[in-house]
């Protein structure tokens, strides 16, 4: 699974700075303490909802589902996301994991980069090859929360004005009424996008960046939340159609599923083969709530040091041999929102470097364009953004500016 592959550190951390640097850098605010509430924390590898490991609470999470705690705090002293709101978060998305862990066995990894994405108000690509469970993921993730959700077949043939939506004649009135097409809905599921033309996908690219739609010369906007999960086979098959370097930056995270272990591939035959899954998955959350949880996000923090080192990581891609063409700025802003994400999830009201380092690997790698060299020698973005991981400087907790204090990220 290339694109949630874990990035590797030494003991000590990347740079060769020990935990005991960035405890001493957290006991320079005071009432850090109170920041380190209990609750669920999905670090351990279960789904959200998991009780966090006592004796490192707070901490960060190098990798989705599995943090090594070599990065302790790097928070400001300013008012955090309340407490109860995040235990709020836990237990719904507890719910919804274990809800689509019903039909996407053995996957924990997979299903809570889509809950990241859910709350980082991001969209998903899912790759891979076909019967591993790509638009089963997406529908139980769907269904799961209790909200309008629309499917779109993609095929060589389909129009754009078949995802957005089209204006007809009325005779009655002798005026156009415009017909909603499928991508007015909470949640879009499209399937096997790269089947379709490029000009059918870019019937996307104003909905998923902008949340409206413009038909006629006339904008009609999307309600919230607005999430497209877009399944899309490997680019060597035949019939297929590469998303063009546009497209792709829309999407927040990509995800590739992965073959199961044997065990839970028979976990797998048992469940599903007497009965369809779909039929008894029930909704365990609403749009409302789901709007609640983005909002809890939002409020959490981050250090004007994390910040940078975000940007950093970023411009880093930009200057690598093997690539033609790195992250762009809209790159930075996911990465920054799925961080977020991630720290509601792994129990905290502020953001560390290890969330960024966590889903720095599914946000950027999709986003890069290899030179014609690194390809002939078969480099994969993903390993080249592990390296960036090891060599980029972490920031130290001693290192936040004052003047940062009580800011968040601006949206």
């Amino acid at each position: 699974m290339t694109s949630s592959t874990p990035p590797t550190a030494p003991p000590g951390g990347p740079h060769g700075m020990g935990g005991e640097q960035f405890q001493r850098g957290a006991e320079q605010y005071p009432g850090a303490e109170q920041y380190h509430q209990p609750g669920g924390h999905p670090g351990n590898g279960h789904h959200p909802g998991a009780a966090p490991h006592p004796s490192t609470p707070g901490r960060g999470a190098p990798a989705l589902g599995q943090g090594t705690g070599t990065h302790h705090p790097v928070q400001p002293a300013y008012q955090q996301a309340p407490p109860a709101k995040l235990a709020e978060l836990h237990a719904t998305t507890a719910r919804i994991a274990a809800n689509v862990e019903r039909v996407l066995v053995g996957k924990p990894d997979v299903v809570r980069l889509a809950l990241v994405t859910l709350l980082a108000e991001g969209h998903l690509l899912v790759e891979d090859v076909p019967g591993v469970g790509k638009t089963s993921l997406a529908k139980a993730l769907a269904r799961s929360i209790d909200c309008s959700v629309s499917r779109i077949q993609f095929t060589p043939d389909l129009l754009p004005s078949d995802v957005t939506g089209v204006s007809i004649f009325n005779r009655q009135n002798n005026e156009f009424e415009f017909r909603p097409g499928p991508v007015f809905a909470n949640i879009v599921v499209g399937d096997e996008i790269n089947r379709a033309s490029p000009k059918t996908q870019s019937a996307l690219l104003e909905c998923m960046e902008e949340h409206q739609v413009t038909v006629d010369a006339r904008t009609y906007p999307l309600h919230s939340p607005f999430m497209v999960i877009a399944t899309q086979n490997p680019i060597e098959m035949e019939g297929t159609y590469a998303l063009p370097e546009a497209q792709r930056d829309r999407f927040t995270a990509r995800v590739s599923i992965g073959y199961p272990d044997p065990a839970a591939e028979l976990a797998m035959v048992d469940e599903h083969a007497g009965h369809d899954v779909f039929a008894t998955l029930q909704p365990v959350s609403d749009a409302d709530q789901v709007r609640d949880l983005i909002e809890v996000v939002r409020g959490v923090q981050i250090a004007q040091e994390v910040r940078r080192y975000a940007v950093e990581v970023v411009s880093a891609t930009r200057r690598l041999a093997e690539i033609r063409i790195g992250a762009s700025p809209r790159s930075t802003l996911h990465l920054v929102r799925a961080a977020r994400a991630q720290a509601a999830l792994s129990g905290r009201e502020y953001v560390v470097p290890d969330d960024l380092q966590a889903v720095a690997v599914p946000v950027l790698a999709h986003r890069l364009v290899l030179t014609p060299e690194a390809q002939a020698s078969r480099r994969s973005p993903a390993d080249l953004v592990r390296g960036l991981l090891q060599r980029v400087p972490v920031p130290q907790a001693g290192a936040v500016d004052a003047g940062s204090r009580g800011q968040g990220v601006r949206r």
